[in-house]
């Protein structure tokens, strides 16, 4: 976008600089977006891809500051690799989600993981980084992965929200470390807040929050319903329920789309409500 071109480091508030990656994919928006968090010293929130550019435009962000902790939300390819470079040139312990290195194959279409991350400090619900005139606490919020964290910025009433809540699009799940009840669940969670402006780590800041996870909520009640309506008239594969739900879908996303649909029926399943017929997912009824 030419409004937001990578490398340049945007304030988005007088505690907040954004710097865009140049990873834009259909699955990334715009690409990553990296956020310095601070004033005197600073904080880098998910640093994004082992791209030399970026991992430069960064250091210019920074300005020679004192980096106190480099921040991951989630280790998809996409947010954490840039940490192990950023460390070794700041010094600054990398802390934040568990590492997690799946053992099947598969998982995010999009972005698989980073198996290399490896934290200095493994960040817990309510446990916090600070600097001058800023903290950074944790907020659990799986479901896009199982060790997806949040980060608040209670001084500004902010939200770092990775890749849990997006400003372009819903979030992938994709089991089996993607789970929908869980993915839900941290979505009413955020329901309960009443933070002023989302950061995502795909597309713009959110003005208003509350309003976009309400309605994230009732657009995946909707596929819900959908999954339900389509298996009431007939036994049907994964495939063919995501061709009649997602018209007119980039064919590059319909890998993804399926992983959602997956997932959905995990869901519904661990509820009574579906069942697997060989290849194919029919009511349990």
């Amino acid at each position: 976008m030419a409004e937001h071109p990578t490398g340049i480091p945007i304030l988005l508030e007088p505690l907040v600089t954004r710097v865009l990656a140049p990873n834009a994919s259909p699955f990334t928006y715009t690409g990553t977006q990296s956020h310095v968090v601070g004033d005197r010293d600073v904080a880098v929130i998910d640093p994004g891809p082992d791209d030399p550019a970026h991992i430069e435009a960064l250091t210019r962000a920074i300005a020679g500051r004192t980096v106190v902790a480099i921040l991951i939300t989630h280790h998809h390819r996409d947010h954490s690799p840039a940490s192990r470079p950023l460390a070794r040139l700041t010094g600054a312990p990398v802390v934040g989600a568990a590492p997690f290195a799946p053992d099947y194959d598969g998982g995010r279409s999009d972005a698989a993981f980073d198996r290399d991350y490896a934290p200095d400090r493994i960040l817990a619900e309510g446990e916090a980084v600070g600097g001058d005139g800023w903290t950074l606490g944790a907020i659990a919020t799986p479901g896009h992965t199982s060790n997806h964290l949040a980060f608040e910025l209670p001084e500004t009433k902010a939200l770092f929200s990775g890749d849990h809540v997006m400003g372009w699009s819903t979030s992938i799940v994709s089991p089996p470390d993607g789970d929908m009840a869980a993915y839900m669940a941290s979505l009413e969670k955020l329901m309960e807040r009443d933070d002023r402006v989302y950061y995502p780590g795909h597309g713009e800041a959110v003005d208003n929050p509350q309003r976009l996870v309400r309605g994230m909520l009732g657009h995946r009640k909707q596929r819900e319903g959908q999954i339900l309506r389509l298996l009431a008239s007939e036994a049907q594969s994964i495939a063919a329920m995501t061709t009649r739900m997602y018209v007119g879908l980039n064919p590059k996303l319909i890998p993804a789309a399926e992983r959602s649909v997956l997932a959905h029926l995990y869901d519904l399943r661990n509820r009574g409500l579906v069942r697997e017929e060989g290849e194919s997912w029919t009511t349990a009824a």
